[in-house]
């Protein structure tokens, strides 16, 4: 039985009362007047309370963004910080669980460090980057079914998406479990290869939770409960560094030592998915979800379609500096660890503008559902502006902290004094970095990810990549030639894909948008007849 906004528990007011200060700030903002909102919900404001108004759950259109370009981005602006906030926790969080495993086994040895960011470069080549684009599927689909008049079509995507992450890592587990004989085969220290492979073994343990915390992540902010995942992600947290600490460097009962780390990891991972059922079962309303049945097992096509070219546009993004980082391997033990140090660094920074890529995409999704394609655009032009302003902020940290930042990581002298030597270059191309990931958000709003994974392809392997190789081996330029060549892709990226995204015909977005619905309506009519034709017959 669905239950609706307006049937809430007591329980669940009590539980998620401490969550809606924050979400009560962004509904207001985002349907211009609280007046407004109070008539269209007719309800208290919790953080379960949609975001937008009820209107086109009608199917009528909402779109009253005539006013003043200038005016309509001032309102978007907050509109997508709010979101943007709690996403950055949740993601900077989340990737700290990885951060927390590379800093504790970086101070093993340099070689195990080394091993660690072999190991973990694999992961992202084949596990975690598969995942993520598959998932990115989701940006498209669940933000404008919200929004529609079925919003319950949102939980049935997220069950077809589970069925095709489950089936998508059975390929994952096969390189993990044979990864040994790969790297020997391309040449890995022996050493180095063996502790890797060891990583990958114990990383898979996390695997279907990464899965179905990606899915669970999406499910939610689709419904503009940002907050979620961040609260769930700070109870993890701490969690997550106790396990490290016992499983790394604990007492000697519980000290595995290196595998310790990722063990750590995975079962943090597998944590965040029982909070996030707990969470989805007994504290919100039911108004997304779907009741399980065999229409999960329908429309996978269109999810397949969409999340291979999210692998080919996310996993792009992460084979090109994965790849890059296996280059560096080549330079020695001091250089990969070197390059794990300035690749944690960069991917951390980047939760960033991933936050704001997410929050963009789900803003964009949201009001393409509600047929307000007007402000969607300026929605699109508001993230771009709050992704120039992080990375000013993070590049100025970065230069101020760039002859004791890789301390945090490793004390070998070699490394600290390369890192520091790499770091204002890295600094440079945060404002390059954050445009693409808001252009990347727009685009995958927009079902566009195969264009993004040609943008992100091309831009890395035609451009960045050869000319960091050929700095990095041919020149002698060693680590400061490979961050060059990718400062360059960076840079194309980024003005092609602001150039790309503001190209954008909005009307037929909408147009697009709502034909997927219209279809996803047609084909729950065909399986709901289904079965009475078959009786007939009978």
């Amino acid at each position: 039985m669905t239950v609706t906004q307006q049937e809430q528990s007591p329980s669940t007011d009590t539980t998620i009362s401490y969550l809606g200060r924050h979400d009560e700030l962004v509904k207001r903002i985002s349907t211009g007047t609280r007046d407004s909102l109070i008539e269209s919900e007719s309800s208290t404001i919790s953080e379960t309370t949609p975001l937008l108004p009820s209107a086109t759950h009608q199917g009528k259109p909402v779109e009253d963004d005539n006013g003043k370009f200038v005016q309509t981005l001032m309102e978007e602006l907050p509109v997508l910080g709010w979101f943007a906030l709690p996403t950055f926790g949740s993601q900077f969080l989340e990737y700290g669980l990885g951060v927390v495993s590379v800093i504790s086994i970086g101070h093993l040895s340099t070689t195990a460090l080394a091993a660690a960011s072999l190991g973990s470069m694999t992961a992202s080549l084949s596990g975690w980057g598969v995942i993520s684009g598959l998932t990115s599927a989701l940006d498209t689909l669940l933000p404008s079914t919200w929004t529609s008049d079925r919003p319950q079509f949102v939980g049935l995507w997220a069950q077809r998406m589970c069925i095709v992450t489950a089936a998508f890592s059975v390929f994952t587990l096969t390189v993990w479990f044979n990864a040994e004989p790969i790297l020997l085969a391309l040449k890995q220290d022996p050493e180095v290869a063996r502790l890797a492979s060891l990583y990958l073994r114990w990383s898979s343990l996390g695997l279907p939770a990464y899965a179905f915390n990606n899915i669970s992540r999406r499910y939610f902010q689709a419904q503009n409960l940002f907050s979620i995942p961040t609260h769930i992600i700070v109870v993890v947290t701490p969690f997550n560094i106790l396990f490290n600490y016992l499983l790394v460097w604990g007492p000697e009962s519980v000290r595995l030592g290196f595998i310790g780390a990722p063990l750590a990891t995975a079962i943090s991972f597998n944590l965040i998915s029982v909070l996030y059922i707990i969470y989805g079962v007994f504290f919100v309303p039911k108004t997304a979800w779907h009741p399980i049945s065999r229409q999960m097992f329908s429309g996978l096509g269109v999810l397949i379609r969409l999340g291979l070219s999210g692998i080919a546009e996310v996993g792009s993004d992460y084979w090109a500096w994965d790849g890059v980082a296996f280059g560096a391997s080549f330079l020695g033990p001091v250089a990969l660890a070197s390059q794990s140090v300035l690749l944690t660094t960069t991917a951390t920074m980047y939760s960033g503008p991933l936050a704001l890529g997410m929050a963009t995409a789900v803003r964009i999704g949201n009001l393409l559902g509600e047929r307000r394609a007007k402000r969607a655009r300026v929605a699109a032009f508001a993230g771009m502006i709050w992704a120039l302003t992080y990375a000013t902020l993070t590049s100025t940290m970065l230069l101020v902290l760039r002859n004791s930042w890789a301390r945090i990581f490793n004390n070998d002298p070699e490394v600290v004094t390369k890192v520091a030597g790499i770091i204002p270059l890295v600094a440079t191309f945060q404002a390059f970095d954050g445009i693409t990931s808001v252009a990347g958000g727009i685009m995958r709003s927009q079902g566009r990810q195969f264009t993004g994974a040609v943008l992100i392809f091309c831009s890395y392997f035609l451009f960045g990549i050869p000319v960091g190789m050929v700095l990095a081996f041919k020149y002698k330029k060693d680590l400061f030639g490979i961050w060059t060549g990718m400062t360059i892709a960076l840079v194309c990226c980024a003005f092609l894909g602001t150039w790309l995204a503001f190209r954008t015909d909005w009307d037929y977005e909408l147009e697009k948008a709502q034909r997927r619905l219209a279809e996803e309506k047609e084909r729950a009519r065909k399986m709901k007849r289904a079965p009475l034709e078959e009786g007939a017959q009978e």
